[in-house]
């Protein structure tokens, strides 16, 4: 009876294991996890977690590593604005939508395929284009870019695509020459990570000034502050 109990509780701890660890299945013979974190996480990935989301003035708590009631709260505030379900978890969709990369390759960085010059340059044009904007809407500016590498209708570079011909006002009118604040580079280092508030638009305008009526005949996707952007 005694060792049954034994092999019991082996395999009970084993279960919980694994299922902290958030089994989905696997592939190739190999078991895949979903990786979440949630309250009574800790590590640099939460501090992660806790700093963009205190950037982004979700969080005003400690960036301590230590996922707490302050950091649920803060995830789900995240999680409301940017249409995600709201459960307070930062599994791979919530990870993927702050731009971080989980160890299951949910989400991800492709920061390392730009050169500093790239992130300057578009950190310059979000500043022109959308330094009066909240730093999602600044960050979504940024998102149609990268969106636009990704298109097969658009340039695949950075400056391919921001200095394509009329395609920003901010570059037919020069202020794209003006120096960019941390808000504006933070915001093009969080677009060029993957975090995309639009929801893959590829382009984005002012209903106030456009004038342009095949603008107002794309789908739109999500409106931020003064601009819509759309597909």
């Amino acid at each position: 009876m005694k060792v049954k109990r034994k092999i019991i509780a082996v395999i009970l701890s084993a279960v919980a294991i694994f299922s902290c660890a958030g089994i989905v299945g696997s592939v190739n013979g190999q078991v895949a996890y979903a990786v979440t974190y949630s309250v009574g996480s800790k590590g640099t990935t939460v501090k992660t977690i806790q700093q963009k989301l205190k950037n982004w003035g979700y969080y005003t708590g400690a960036v301590d590593g230590i996922y707490g009631a302050k950091t649920k709260e803060a995830v789900k505030y995240f999680q409301r604005r940017n249409k995600l379900s709201v459960d307070g978890i930062a599994g791979p969709k919530t990870l993927a939508a702050m731009g971080i990369r989980s160890s299951s390759g949910s989400g991800g960085s492709t920061s390392s395929s730009f050169s500093n010059s790239d992130i300057n340059l578009l950190a310059h044009l979000i500043y022109g284009e959308a330094r009066g904007e909240s730093y999602v809407g600044q960050v979504a500016v940024g998102a149609v870019v990268m969106n636009r590498i990704k298109s097969a209708s658009f340039p695949n570079t950075m400056s391919g695509v921001i200095y394509q011909s009329y395609a920003f006002t901010a570059v037919n009118d020069g202020q794209i020459n003006l120096t960019p604040n941390d808000t504006a580079k933070r915001a093009a280092q969080d677009a060029i990570n993957g975090w995309d508030p639009t929801y893959g638009a590829l382009y984005y305008y002012n209903p106030k000034v456009a004038t342009s009526s095949w603008i107002f005949s794309r789908t739109t996707t999500i409106t931020i502050g003064n601009h819509i952007f759309a597909k």
